[in-house]
């Protein structure tokens, strides 16, 4: 076979390979309709890149308006149905038959049979929050019926409806758009800059390259003709976005996959990802980068401890080898569900330079391995699903500062390095025989702050974090304050809707809190945790009543506060 034939056979085979990189999969088309009575322009698309996690579904634009009607996307039975302060807030799953299950979030409230069910059920269990399962024969739906009015609860930061599709039983989330929703797009995804990583060194201890990116329309090109790389292993990271018609909102990017000389590489697909999964995202970008307020790149090859599903590797190991010295042509291939195109192509060639052998402080950690590190007073311990690359991580001590500290502080690892999974830490107490129910267990970084109860063992504390910082035990027997704004003693409120609790911790935790109105458990609403909110209903009838107020704190310190008032 000559030179000429060869390379011809290898570019149609590197075609058809592409062509067929990700395998397409058939998803039912108009099953589902469109949830809310508007045109759908989204907020945010499946796989949007957030803080620790990726968007897992759709944001539905409600018009700056909150209680639109929202409507069963296809035919089923509710099954499910999620309150909590922050996350979905108010939440409604329901399950189809073609094994299916989509899920409403952020509601303001019920349509009236599940409203009534569900309160119901939070009084028989005595608690706001709750994650219910319903029983299958009870609360039929069919497509189009009403099920909720949309809001601004739990986690949103403005009025939309998140809106997502999942498989049963094993809650693996899908991206709504390849389903056939009515969303207009012809418009390709957006390419910013371009950033170069050598795969031969550590994700976390090296200088990415970053070079920008001009053109526009679907077609970019470097500002240079021609990138000379230090490494014969390059890896590449875009900053980019997608939007819709008619629409500038930027939206993640669904599709990417890098050529070499025509040979698809590597890729990543935003079609499917599962909650357990998630956080993730924390090795599918540039998280250094990001942690130090840059922008997100995403990376177009998976990173040694990135064990999920959003990425296939070629056959060469999703390895761009550039030892021939030759010129290469990288092509970078973005897409949206719709299939609009952007492409950037470049020129690189490796060009061989000195080895500098860099050497950082600290104990080598890699992902796969259970590993640890002890000291005089604090234990650091990483379990195999803790890394998505080797990295040294170094360990300080220094002398325990500020009210009520009692033990020294300990930093381990640098915070822009991401943990997968949670590490374990164990901490030795400074002064013994003080109250160990009410110390706590601090991770700081900056203004920043999280806090453990830890487990004890003789004078060592443990709990698990999922960052690297700084650690140290404090003693907190500090009890929440109860405030009752506008309201006094013997007040009365019988021109009032509702009444509203403020509760306030030092370490900003509150652990539990339960109001009884003459002896008897009241739902009190706890949504985005800033106030507990009693709307007057049936279960205060009109006269004298006593309103007792209990709440804890994470350390087990208690307050509690009593108010008489006339109904």
């Amino acid at each position: 076979m000559t030179r000429s034939v060869l390379l011809v056979f290898l570019l149609i085979c590197g075609g058809r390979i592409s062509a067929q990189f990700f395998q397409p999969v058939a998803y039912p088309q108009k099953f589902f309709r469109d949830p809310l009575d508007i045109p759908i322009r989204l907020a945010a698309n499946f796989g949007e890149l957030r803080s620790n996690h990726y968007h897992m579904g759709l944001d539905i634009r409600t018009e700056h308006r909150e209680n639109l009607p929202v409507f069963a996307a296809a035919g089923g039975y509710i099954y499910r149905v999620k309150i909590e302060p922050f996350g979905f807030g108010q939440a409604v799953y329901i399950r189809h038959s073609n094994g299916y299950v989509s899920v409403y979030a952020h509601l303001n409230s019920f349509y009236p049979a599940l409203a009534a069910y569900v309160k119901q059920k939070q009084y028989e269990l005595k608690r706001w929050d709750i994650f219910l399962e319903l029983p299958q024969g009870l609360l039929h739906v069919k497509k189009g019926d009403l099920i909720a009015y949309s809001g601004n609860m739990g986690g949103s930061q403005g009025p939309h409806l998140h809106f997502e599709i999942r498989t049963w039983p094993d809650d693996l989330n899908l991206n709504p758009m390849l389903f056939g929703l009515p969303v207009a797009d012809n418009t390709p995804p957006v390419i910013r800059s371009l950033s170069v990583y050598d795969r031969n060194k550590s994700f976390y201890e090296q200088n990415p390259f970053f070079t920008t990116v001009k053109g526009k329309a679907g077609r970019y090109a470097v500002s240079q003709p021609l990138l000379i790389l230090k490494t014969p292993n390059p890896g590449f990271g875009i900053s980019g976005f997608d939007t819709q018609s008619g629409s500038v909102n930027p939206n993640g990017i669904f599709q990417g996959i890098i050529y070499d000389n025509g040979e698809a590489v590597s890729g990543f697909r935003m079609d499917q990802i599962s909650y357990d999964e998630t956080r993730g995202i924390n090795a599918h970008i540039d998280y250094p980068t990001r942690e130090g307020g840059g922008p997100y790149y995403q990376l177009l090859f998976k990173m040694p401890g990135y064990l999920h599903s959003i990425y296939r590797e070629a056959g060469r190991g999703g390895y761009i080898n550039l030892e021939d010295g030759k010129l290469h042509i990288i092509r970078i291939e973005l897409k949206d569900t719709y299939g609009n195109t952007s492409n950037l192509e470049f020129k690189v060639r490796y060009q061989p330079q000195e080895n500098l052998n860099m050497s950082y402080p600290g104990k080598v950690f890699y992902p796969g391995m259970v590993d640890g590190f002890e000291a005089a007073d604090a234990a650091f311990y990483l379990g195999a699903t803790c890394l998505y690359d080797s990295v040294h991580l170094a360990y300080q001590e220094t002398a325990g500062d500020g009210k009520d500290v009692v033990s020294a502080l300990h930093q381990f690892g640098n915070t822009r390095v991401p943990l997968a999974d949670t590490m374990t830490v164990r901490i030795k107490l400074s002064i013994p025989g003080i109250q160990k129910q009410h110390i706590l267990m601090q991770w700081i970084n900056g203004d920043d702050f999280e806090i453990r109860k830890p487990e004890w063992l003789g004078d060592w504390a443990t709990a698990s974090f999922r960052s690297f910082g700084s650690f140290r035990l404090v003693l907190d027997t500090e009890p929440p304050l109860i405030r009752i704004p506008g309201v006094v003693e013997n007040a009365n409120l019988q021109r009032s809707s509702r009444i509203a609790i403020v509760v306030q911790d030092n370490y900003k935790k509150i652990k539990s809190f339960r109001a009884t109105l003459d002896g008897n458990w009241l739902l009190f609403t706890n949504d985005k945790a800033w106030a507990f909110m009693y709307h007057f209903d049936e279960h205060c009838a009109p006269g004298k009543h006593e309103l007792k107020i209990y709440a804890e704190d994470e350390a087990g310190n208690a307050a509690v506060q009593v108010l008489h008032f006339t109904r």
